[in-house]
């Protein structure tokens, strides 16, 4: 079964084990999270789950969102709702006003996480692209961090996906294989092993996926036994005769 929720980027720390290890871990305020749609295959035309995070006043919705998120409530205040929404898919018998938190993850599991990179702003091909940049020596002027030809002068147009300055960041970025390192139910907190995308408070979704997680297999050492030594020996002196 997949597993889901939304949290919020915390900061980033240190575990230290007892064999003296350092892990750098990723706080992560993660739930509670309330279910405020089922979308069906025969009425939405998907199977998912619509899934809410965070606080906000009900005085501050429109009236369509007022509609839409009548009866969720946050810990049982009717003034206060949902502020977040993300679909999910589904593939769970989570109904809506259902409330999860982060006791649905286990120590130890794999998970991706999904968030919003930095934003950088307007930059040129050195920092968005990692050109690096003409000789500083005679007769470049003010050449060093120009991108140069582009190559497209026989057909009259820039190519597509030519590398040039513009926007960088702000990217919905997925990072995967990340270890679920603690787990914290008191905190509504999640460390994950790592780093992720985003700044302090940003908004990230973590989720669980079947067959799309590497996983680590420890090699466990083969001891020779005598058998295996002969029929080896056996077969290099066959190849030998043969050879010959």
């Amino acid at each position: 079964m997949m597993k889901f929720i939304i949290g919020k980027k915390l900061d980033m720390t240190q575990v230290f084990h007892e064999d003296g290890t350092v892990i750098p871990v990723t706080r992560i305020q993660a739930g509670p999270c309330t279910v405020t749609k089922v979308n069906t295959l025969e009425r939405d035309g998907v199977e998912s789950i619509q899934v809410g995070f965070g606080t906000q006043k009900v005085f501050r919705l429109a009236k369509p969102q007022k509609g839409h998120l009548k009866g969720i409530s946050v810990d049982g205040n009717n003034n206060e709702t949902v502020r977040h929404l993300h679909n999910f898919k589904n593939d769970s018998d989570l109904k809506r006003g259902d409330v999860f938190t982060v006791n649905i993850f286990e120590k130890g599991e794999k998970v991706q996480v999904t968030g919003n990179s930095k934003g950088r702003g307007f930059q040129g091909v050195v920092k968005r692209h990692g050109f690096h940049g003409s000789l500083a020596s005679h007769g470049h002027k003010d050449q060093l961090r120009m991108p140069g030809s582009i190559g497209a002068g026989g057909v009259q147009h820039v190519f597509k996906g030519t590398r040039m300055a513009g926007h960088m960041g702000d990217a919905q970025i997925t990072v995967k294989n990340l270890e679920i390192v603690e787990i914290k139910p008191e905190d509504n907190e999640i460390w994950v092993k790592g780093a992720v995308p985003g700044a302090r408070n940003g908004l990230l979704y973590i989720f669980t996926t079947e067959g799309n997680v590497v996983l680590q297999v420890e090699e466990v050492p083969v001891e020779e036994t005598v058998e295996s030594i002969d029929a080896t020996e056996t077969k290099v002196e066959e190849n030998k005769e043969e050879t010959k």
